[in-house]
């Protein structure tokens, strides 16, 4: 079987993007790419460099420094900021209070686009997010669009959080994806759109398995023409 073949996800808020990229990723041995990990990788960077995220030069001038890769290690996916895994730093709060700032920068988003590019020349990647069919893989293998009803989106991230231990509110949840929503289908920057040639995949009332039948259902044949 040849080699780079690319597989991108699109799709809303709590639709399952990660989840089935994962497991598509297990099932065919590729690397999966968690591009919102990337940002959250910037991020770091630019917290441990005290970047003023206000500074676009400085913004400009350190992110030619920034290499990000993934690796596959026991069965899980490890992020490396330049050669250092960094998987579970990014998930700490002084990041998480950053990443939405860091990630709506053009030249950030710009540079990053760069690396994504850069992996799918390397390998078999599976990639989520909002632009990857559209704006990072336009000639990806293949491309889902994900999508489910927006009342069972909030249904299963509130079971998610309670399942977390937190307190949440089912209306507060309900907003807060619909606002989403919202910002990611009119942001000027690589806007949540559909690809034309993407196949859309409604998981409101499939689980995990079935969703991964289905996508495999398309892979299959893509695989058997790369051998």
């Amino acid at each position: 079987m040849s080699k780079n073949i690319v597989v991108a996800i699109d799709g809303y808020s709590s639709c399952g993007k990660s989840t089935l990229a994962k497991a598509l990723a297990k099932k065919l041995n590729f690397i999966y790419i968690d591009s919102g990990a990337m940002y959250r990788a910037v991020t770091l960077f630019f917290l441990r460099q005290n970047i003023d995220l206000k500074d676009q030069e400085s913004v400009i001038n350190v992110l030619s420094k920034i290499q990000i890769d993934f690796q596959t290690s026991d069965n899980q996916t490890l992020i490396t900021l330049n050669n250092e895994d960094v998987s579970k730093e990014i998930r700490q709060m002084p990041v998480a209070d950053k990443v939405s700032t860091v990630s709506a920068i053009k030249d950030v988003r710009i540079e990053m686009v760069k690396q994504q590019q850069r992996m799918g020349r390397s390998g078999n990647i599976v990639m989520d997010g909002r632009d990857i069919g559209t704006v990072v893989f336009p000639n990806a293998d293949l491309k889902l669009f994900m999508t489910a009803d927006p009342q069972i989106r909030a249904e299963r991230r509130y079971n998610e959080l309670i399942s977390k231990g937190e307190k949440v509110n089912m209306e507060d949840i309900f907003e807060n994806l619909t606002k989403r929503d919202y910002q990611d289908t009119t942001r000027v920057e690589s806007p949540l759109i559909q690809a034309e040639d993407a196949v859309v995949l409604d998981n409101s009332h499939i689980d995990e398995t079935q969703q991964l039948e289905f996508a495999m259902g398309y892979i299959k044949p893509l695989l058997a023409k790369k051998i």
